[in-house]
């Protein structure tokens, strides 16, 4: 006896409604048409992944970036209109970014 039977058996007169669908609908990040430049670097010698160039509002780009920290699950930040991942994940990044229908551009190395 599942859960639905259960409720079914307590609440006899109720009707259940149909379960409401929210579509998370990610679209709504602007696309450009400059490429977004996917940059590596090392401070204090350990490895950062830069992303820089969107040209798109700044709640969009900080949107982006909480995806893609949350898809790697690694630690980063935004700080002056940049996306610094902590690691290298070029690779990964720009895959991610090129499924969204993005531009990226790799520099350096």
């Amino acid at each position: 006896m599942d859960l639905q039977d259960q409720l079914k058996n307590l609440f006899p007169e109720h009707t259940p409604e149909p379960a409401e669908t929210t579509n998370k609908s990610d679209d709504s990040i602007w696309m450009q048409d400059d490429p977004i430049l996917c940059k590596y670097e090392k401070r204090k010698g350990k490895p950062i992944t830069i992303l820089d160039g969107y040209t798109g509002a700044t709640a969009d780009f900080k949107a982006l970036a909480k995806e893609i920290k949350t898809k790697l699950s690694v630690g980063g930040s935004f700080k002056d209109d940049k996306i610094i991942i902590q690691g290298d994940y070029r690779d990964k990044i720009m895959q991610m970014l090129k499924d969204r229908g993005f531009n990226v551009k790799r520099v350096g190395g």
